[in-house]
């Protein structure tokens, strides 16, 4: 994959549309070697002019979920099935979709976590190839094929269900703390297995 170093891409023209909408490709943020990384659906107005995914109200939830759980931002790393911001931010084609899921396969296996969460229902059905209700099965811990890997995956609702419902915000805030203590993260986690250990729980 031509401009792509397994974690940014710097150039890709496979998407005429979203090649037409972007101002600029926004590639995923945090550490490289993660052990817990946030997969959204893709960049909005905001994410697109800045550069940096969840960096709007919704980033502010999913900010503040973390920030309960013990967790700053800058210790995990958030991406985006889709690195260019769809027109009227509709939702990604299939067909963009698959055009940057190689982009999102490499980054995970560059970083190597040991949980992903999809933050939302079309994240989820993406990375599952199946359908999702993520009201339902918000939560649910669920090993899935990415590329080469198994990997571990925690299904949320999108960070933004909490501004359009604030019923949804408990739920939310719940499955982030799972996912951080699933990761081995936050405040009071004395040893690496107690992640694994807790994975019954949730």
């Amino acid at each position: 994959m031509d401009g792509f170093d397994g974690r940014c891409v710097t150039d890709c023209e496979q998407c005429p549309d979203l090649v037409a909408s972007r101002s600029q490709i926004v590639n995923g943020i945090g550490p490289d070697d993660a052990d817990l990384v946030f997969v959204g659906e893709a960049p909005g107005a905001n994410e697109d002019e800045k550069g940096e995914p969840f960096v709007g109200r919704s980033g502010s939830v999913l900010d503040d979920a973390l920030g309960d759980a013990g967790v700053d931002r800058s210790a995990v790393r958030i991406t985006n099935c889709v690195r260019c911001r769809p027109p009227e931010n509709r939702d990604p084609t299939t067909d963009e979709l698959a055009n940057c899921r190689g982009y999102l396969e490499a980054e995970i296996e560059t970083v190597d976590p040991s949980l992903v969460v999809t933050l939302g229902k079309v994240p989820s059905e993406h990375l599952l190839d199946r359908s999702v209700a993520i009201t339902n099965e918000a939560g649910d811990v669920v090993d899935c094929r990415l590329g080469d890997r198994s990997q571990r995956v925690l299904l949320s609702m999108h960070p933004a269900a909490t501004l359009y419902d604030a019923s949804q915000r408990d739920a939310f805030e719940e499955t982030i703390a799972s996912a951080v203590a699933l990761a081995g993260l936050g405040d009071g986690d004395s040893d690496d297995g107690d992640g694994q250990s807790r994975l019954g729980e949730f």
